[in-house]
């Protein structure tokens, strides 16, 4: 068997492993690729809130058109239809008849879930207090729905349990359903089955509102009616969808455009051909080794692998062009050790992204430096054989004379372009306080468009503002019920003390069993409720005898069964419970969502409240701010980003150093390396581009990718500088690399767009300066 015919076996087998692997790979686009790997206690809330909370499977609706009759119409209707399915756990729009089941509900156990039932409650004096508030609340506002249940709740329970509750967060209501606040669209709350983080079963769920929308619109003759759709389902739904369209679109135009390029050099299929081997098989590697190490491939990394086409492309450009003359002996002795050192210099600032606790970055570094290596080795031993020892190509001598003369050219710019990013770097530093985006939602693909949407559709369902939260945690449910009930005394304390403008529990709808016992042990027998009755109202406006369905309720509360989650199935209260208890692997969650204080302050002071959930709850309850939270994530990001980009930066310099032994050559090559850094972020700033931190990782690409343009210019002869052949490959090489990595400056996906923005004109840079830096020598 012939070398050749041996290298293309061994290397299609390769592929045809890889490829196996590939196919049984999982792929995805949803939000874990921003979450943490190793969250702390808070992150981890938002970890579980994201992947599995019940607010991730909550979807708003909004159906606007028609009149107020016909929108309610349709709204029960599609209440109807969706409510039969098994992919909807719960579908409200506050019909009457819900709103009946919850009323029904907290009257009928109002004695179970009252935390004003307690043994003094129900004795004389208990009685007498109670009794004569509920009286006076007859000459109250409120008296005219009070007085049909002075009878049969004289002591007020059912008042006590709605005044813990938020009434604020209560949507408006026409014609007997949910609506807006301009009363122009009818509104719905629907919570999917499937996990906020099965984006499948979101997306499942999504296509079953709108078909079952169209069909009840067509039913209802309603046709200009329309649907709005928003939550974090659609969000997930939307930026799988954005990302995939956009991979694909940006992958293809950049890989035409690049072949377009190889083929007006090349003018053979059989080289173009040839001379994507090693980018397809960079590809392949970089999701294999993704796979394998990570189980899951993040969309946005494959995206920003096909960037890589554009580096990848560059070894086969430099073997081809610089060994048609010399011979491929010859260019493995002459140029191979600069293209090592390029590679090594390009690993060694990958490398350092693998060390991130930011999944999506350490999977870019893992899978540029598995693609890049890759790719040079197939370069290295494959291509060779392949290719065989006559390499016939257009004839790029004379577009490298005319480089040589521009060399001379542009060499004069050199004490313009120091000026320029001398002038780059004094407005950075001016400006440093407004150079960088603090929030995470910077990296977020989610679009102004559906942002716009949510926030109107959260307005119209009165959607309570959940960023502060107290979370508790506990083996089983009972035990997180139970510390709930007691963290709930000490916020009732911080409510008191206006530090608080209240919280939610769902405590108020499922109290504990144990608690529910013991109000259920405070209530007194019939005989006994009722001697105490006859002495309450001896010289009251309400007689003892009218009395009696209270005495009947206090006899079969004593002996009902307790509540139970499966005792909300049919109410809206099911759903607020659900969002609040959640089951997850290690055990039970109580959420307990925070309102500000009634001071017009949109912030509640995180340290009292923190103080005193520690000096009572011995820090079982934990205090988070969400806000917060996910701004002190992005900021560890950020941190960290910069820490391993300047370590990556000082892996490249070292290893530059070692190799180069002279600081006048080292010095030579990171010159236009940094001056190109400079001026890219510089043009990016004033350009009204604020960085994150895929800014700053495109910042060390554009060493990574640089240095090897500089590295030519230093290794050739400092004489005659480099050869015709050489100053072409490295301006075709350069022109793959722009377009690779620029085509993702389109991108919508504001990682993508970063990264696209950044190195695309930077290795254009990088290239330009190098060549402008270049020993006078050099120059034609």
């Amino acid at each position: 068997m012939s070398p050749a015919r041996r290298s293309f076996l061994l290397w299609l087998l390769a592929m045809l492993a890889g490829a196996a692997i590939v196919w049984h790979s999982r792929f995805t686009a949803d939000m874990s690729f921003f979450l943490p790997s190793k969250p702390t206690a808070e992150q981890q809330v938002l970890v579980d809130q994201l992947k599995e909370g019940a607010v991730a499977r909550l979807l708003m609706v909004a159906i606007s058109g028609g009149d107020v009759e016909q929108r309610a119409t349709l709204s029960r209707d599609l209440r109807g239809r969706l409510g039969k399915m098994p992919e909807f756990a719960s579908v409200q729009n506050g019909q009457s008849g819900s709103e009946s089941a919850d009323r029904d509900f907290l009257f009928k156990h109002r004695y179970l879930l009252s935390p004003s039932v307690r043994p003094e409650r129900f004795t004389v004096d208990g009685l007498k207090n109670a009794i004569s508030n509920s009286i006076d609340l007859l000459a109250s506002p409120a008296g005219m729905m009070l007085k049909p249940l002075l009878t049969s709740d004289p002591t007020g329970e059912l008042v006590d349990i709605l005044s813990q509750l938020n009434a604020g967060a209560q949507p408006a209501s026409r014609a007997g359903v949910w609506a807006s606040r301009d009363g122009e669209r009818a509104m719905l709350l629907i919570q999917t089955r499937a996990l906020g983080s099965d984006t499948d079963g979101q997306e499942n769920a999504i296509q079953l509102i709108r078909q079952q929308f169209a069909e009840s619109r067509t039913a209802s003759g309603l046709s200009d009616a329309r649907l709005a759709l928003s939550g974090p389902g659609l969000f997930a739904v939307n930026s799988r969808a954005t990302i995939k369209d956009e991979v694909s679109q940006l992958s293809l135009i950049s890989s035409v455009a690049i072949i377009a390029v190889l083929f007006f050099v090349y003018r053979s299929f059989r080289l173009l051909t040839l001379g994507l081997l090693p980018v397809v098989s960079g590809a392949l590697a970089g999701v294999v080794a993704v796979s394998l190490a990570y189980g899951t491939v993040f969309g946005i990394t494959v995206g920003f692998g096909s960037a890589l086409i554009g580096e990848a492309v560059d070894y086969s450009i430099y073997y081809f062009v610089q060994s048609s003359r010399m011979g491929v002996d010859a260019w493995r002795e002459r140029f191979w050790p600069t293209i090592r050192l390029g590679v090594l210099t390009s690993i060694s600032g990958f490398a350092a992204l693998l060390f991130s606790g930011f999944p999506g970055l350490a999977q870019l570094g893992l899978y540029s430096l598995a693609g890049v290596l890759t790719a040079a080795l197939v370069t290295r031993f494959v291509l060779p054989q392949l290719a065989g020892t006559t390499i016939e190509r257009r004839d790029l001598t004379p577009l490298g004379h005319l480089l040589e003369r521009s060399i001379g050219q542009v060499q004069r710019l050199r004490w313009p372009m120091l000026a320029l990013a001398i002038a780059a770097a004094a407005t950075l530093y001016l400006d440093r306080d407004s150079l960088w985006n603090p929030e995470l939602s910077a990296l977020s693909p989610v679009s102004q468009a559906d942002q716009q949407v949510d926030l109107a559709l959260r307005a119209d369902m009165a959607a309570p503002d959940s960023r502060y939260l107290v979370v508790i945690n506990a083996a089983d449910q009972e035990t997180a019920l139970q510390m709930a009930e007691r963290t709930g005394l000490q916020l009732d304390r911080l409510v008191e003390r206006g530090l608080l403008g209240g919280y939610d529990s769902p405590t108020r709808f499922l109290p504990s069993q144990l608690s529910q016992a013991q109000r259920q042990a405070s209530l007194p027998s019939n005989d006994e409720l009722a001697l105490r009755l006859k002495a309450v109202l001896q010289d009251a406006p309400l007689a003892a005898s009218k009395l009696d369905r209270f005495l009947a309720d206090i006899e079969s509360t004593r002996r009902q069964p307790k509540i139970t989650p499966a005792s909300l199935a049919g109410t809206q209260l099911a759903l607020a419970v659900d969002a609040m208890l959640l089951k997850h692997a290690k055990g039970w969650s109580v959420l307990l969502p925070l309102r500000p204080p009634q001071d017009g302050s949109a912030m509640i002071d995180a340290a009292a409240v923190r103080a005193a959930l520690t000096e009572d709850t011995a820090g079982q309850a934990l205090f988070i701010d969400m806000k917060g939270e996910f701004d002190k994530l992005y900021n560890d990001y950020l941190h960290e980003a910069s820490q391993l980009s300047l370590a990556g930066l000082i892996g490249i310099i070292l290893l530059l150093a070692i190799t180069l032994r002279s600081p006048r050559r080292l010095g030579r090559v990171l010159l236009p390396l940094i001056l190109a850094v400079l001026i890219v972020i510089g043009g990016l700033h004033l350009l009204g581009e604020r960085l994150h931190l895929l800014h700053l990782i495109g910042m060390l690409l554009i060493v990574a990718v640089g240095s090897n343009y500089a590295l030519f210019f230093d290794r050739a002869d400092e004489t005659t500088g480099p050869d015709p052949e050489t100053l072409a490959s490295m301006l075709v090489a350069n022109l793959t690399t722009a377009i690779g990595f620029g085509t993702l400056g389109l991108s919508n996906v504001p990682i993508l767009h970063a990264v696209g923005v950044t190195v695309g004109p930077g290795a254009v840079l990088a290239l330009l300066l190098a060549a402008i830096f270049a020993p006078r020598g050099t120059t034609g």
